[in-house]
Parts: C-alpha cells; sequence; structure tokens
C-alpha cells in the first residue's frame, strides 16, 4: 500500500499548535473536555489486555441505543478512523471497486487508493444543495462494486440523508450483494430533530461506523466502532483489529464507558451550546456579502463557498487570516474541493470565539477581493 498524507491532516489545528490559533473555526467536533470533568476515578483500573471486541458492558452500551442490534453486532476500535480502515482494506482489492461521494472526509478515499482499489466518485454540489441523487449511486454500479461509502450526517456540509433515500441505498446495496457504508461519526449531534438509529439496524448490508471524537469533546481516547449484523464479516474485521492492534487501551474504554452511560445529559448540555452557535452562524450568513451556504440540518459544520462575481487569490486569503487575524477554517482542498469553498466549524469556539472568527473571516475577505 502507497500512503499519503493529507491536507486536512498536514494542516490540522494539532499539527499547527493550538497556542497559534485564538480563533479556531477549523474543527468539526465540540470543544474538548478534561479528564477531570468527568469525576472519573481509575486508580482501581487493572492494566492489562483488554477484550479484543471491545469491554463487554461497552459494547452492551452501544447496542442498547437500538432495540434491533446485539453485542455481537458491535466492535470497538480506535477511533472511527481505525475502523474505516478496518472496512476498507478488509473489503476492497485491486480487483475491487468502490462507490464513494465527495466532498468527504479524507480517509474515505485515500485509504482506498492506498489499495489502488478502482473508485467512481459521485459529486455533491453545491448547485444541488449537496443533495446525494441515487440515480448517480445506481449509474455507477459495476459486476465488482464492493462498497457504496457515504456520509450521515455529512461532512463538510452539515447535510442529512432523507430516510427514503436511505432506504434506496440500501436496496441497491442488497440487489448488487455489495455494503453500504454509512459514515455516522456526527450522529450524536443532531441538535434540533431526535438521535438518528444507526442504519445497520435496516439491512445485514449495511455497516455503521461512528465514535466519540466529535459530540462528547474526547477526541484523546480514540474510541470508535464498527456495527453491523453479517457475523461472519464482523469476524473478518475483528481479524483486522487482532493484526492492527489487537485491543483497545483499557483506559479509553473506561472513559468511553462513563460517557456513554451519562450521554442524555452530556448532550443536553452540548447541543444547547451548539443552538446558541448556530444562531450566531446563520446570522452572520444572513449578513455577510461575500459568502453563500447550504444550511446544515445536524452536525458542527457548514461548507460556504465565495459569492458568484467575487475573485481572490485563495492561497493569501487563507495565509492572511491565519497570520494576521490568527484565525483558522477549513479551506476546500482538504476535501478535493475548489479552495473558495471552506468548512466552518461553530461547534468547538465559544460563542465570543465564533462571532469575533466569523469577523475576521468577513475582514479578510474585503482585504482580498480583487
Amino acid at each position: 500500500m502507497k500512503y499519503t498524507r493529507m491536507p486536512i491532516e498536514i494542516e490540522s489545528p494539532e499539527e499547527i499548535g493550538y497556542s497559534a490559533i485564538h480563533y479556531n473555526l477549523a474543527e468539526s467536533s465540540v470543544r474538548d473536555i478534561q479528564l477531570s470533568d468527568l469525576n472519573l476515578r481509575l486508580d482501581d483500573l487493572l492494566l492489562c489486555y483488554g477484550h479484543h471486541r471491545g469491554h463487554p458492558e461497552l459494547l452492551d452500551c452501544i447496542a442498547s441505543e437500538s432495540p434491533l442490534l446485539q453485542s455481537d453486532d458491535v466492535l470497538v476500535c480506535s477511533g472511527a478512523a481505525t475502523a474505516l480502515f478496518i472496512i476498507a482494506t478488509t473489503l476492497l482489492s485491486e480487483k475491487d471497486h468502490l462507490i464513494v461521494v465527495r466532498p468527504n472526509y479524507g480517509t474515505n478515499l485515500e485509504t482506498p487508493r492506498a489499495i489502488n482499489c478502482a473508485m467512481s466518485i459521485v459529486e455533491l454540489t453545491f448547485d444541488e444543495r449537496f443533495a446525494l441523487n441515487v440515480d448517480h449511486i445506481r449509474r455507477a454500479i459495476q459486476p465488482n462494486t464492493r462498497l457504496i461509502s457515504i456520509t450521515n450526517p455529512h461532512n463538510p456540509t452539515g447535510t442529512v440523508v432523507p430516510e427514503n433515500i436511505l432506504n434506496e441505498l440500501i436496496n441497491l446495496a442488497e440487489a448488487h450483494n455489495c455494503y453500504l457504508l454509512v459514515d455516522e461519526t456526527y450522529r450524536y449531534l443532531n441538535f434540533q430533530t431526535p438521535l438518528l438509529p444507526y442504519l445497520a439496524e435496516k439491512s445485514r448490508n449495511v455497516i455503521s461506523v461512528s465514535s466519540l471524537s466529535k459530540a462528547f469533546g474526547v477526541p484523546g481516547i480514540r474510541i470508535g466502532w464498527i456495527i453491523c449484523r453479517d457475523a461472519a464479516l464482523m469476524h473478518q474485521f475483528l481479524a483486522a483489529k487482532e493484526q492492527i492492534l489487537i485491543t483497545n487501551s483499557v483506559v479509553d474504554e473506561q472513559i468511553a464507558l462513563n460517557i456513554l452511560q451519562n450521554q442524555a445529559n452530556r448532550l443536553r448540555e452540548t447541543h444547547q451550546r451548539i443552538r446558541t452557535n448556530f444562531n450566531i452562524t446563520r446570522q452572520f450568513f444572513s449578513e455577510t456579502p461575500y459568502l453563500e451556504w447550504v444550511e446544515p440540518t445536524a452536525g458542527v459544520v457548514c461548507f460556504p463557498r465565495l459569492k458568484a462575481g467575487y475573485s481572490i487569490n485563495t492561497n493569501d486569503f487563507y495565509q492572511s487570516l491565519y497570520t494576521h487575524y490568527q484565525t483558522l477554517v477549513g479551506p476546500g482542498h482538504w476535501f478535493e474541493q475548489d479552495m473558495i469553498y471552506m468548512r466552518i466549524g461553530f461547534g468547538y469556539p465559544t460563542a465570543h470565539e465564533l462571532r469575533t472568527g466569523l469577523h475576521n473571516v468577513d475582514r479578510c475577505l474585503a482585504e482580498h477581493l480583487k
């Protein structure tokens, strides 16, 4: 496999250094928390090899969100990124074909490329409000199609695929004997509507992936999971996990269990903060003369673009935004899109940081318009 570093990782806040960013609008998550915020004692925890599938109570806790899922349908991994890597390397080879939507999180594109798997990319466009067209998926299917890959809620746009479209995709996967991968990393951030059920509930041909990183402010514990009702495939995923990392950190799993056992209270507070910041963001886009957006319906990100009629040197703009305004957004090339697009995250900053950061974006744009 030939690995390539992704721009979203090279230019990430953790690589740049958080201390150099005063207004961080680049994150797709809520604010990170401290271990002390959990009021959790770990003194008596035995630092042993853990259960290979994941801590039994953690498996039960994840499965308990659905009346249809069992703990055997869950495999806990070291983050959603590892889960996605396991799925891609288990299902795809040079002889297989993948259908994947774009824009998308880089791993969903780069890992299949490293495998040298044939890919058909289905573009989601601003002019179609980033809506997923099933006919585009249907026309892309080939005899060797092994996997259809989508994200829902979508990164980086914050759009949600309607249930009828999801059902059509499931029918396609079943009819063509392939799998539908749904990256559901942002499902806990459905702050305007009830929590979405895992799509893997509906069919053995569906694989759901999620994690704690985005909604609970704990990306440092590296806990994510795969859900699939195909027992034979889950056995293969477990084999892959055992060859990559054997087991997860028992410390990470204990923290994850505590968080999920108290998720209702944590999400109630989180969603209130997100709604406040979302209203600030919505107000900004109603007033800015330079940017337009497709208003997100879930998650904590949006993917606006420069309005028609304006032109800027994008490299100069992003450099100036960071250097002179200490403000960071996610430029379009993070998602293989034109640099007139940018991902703006409204879940991580405080309300003050968000207002100031958005104001900085507007000021910097005004300074660089041609």
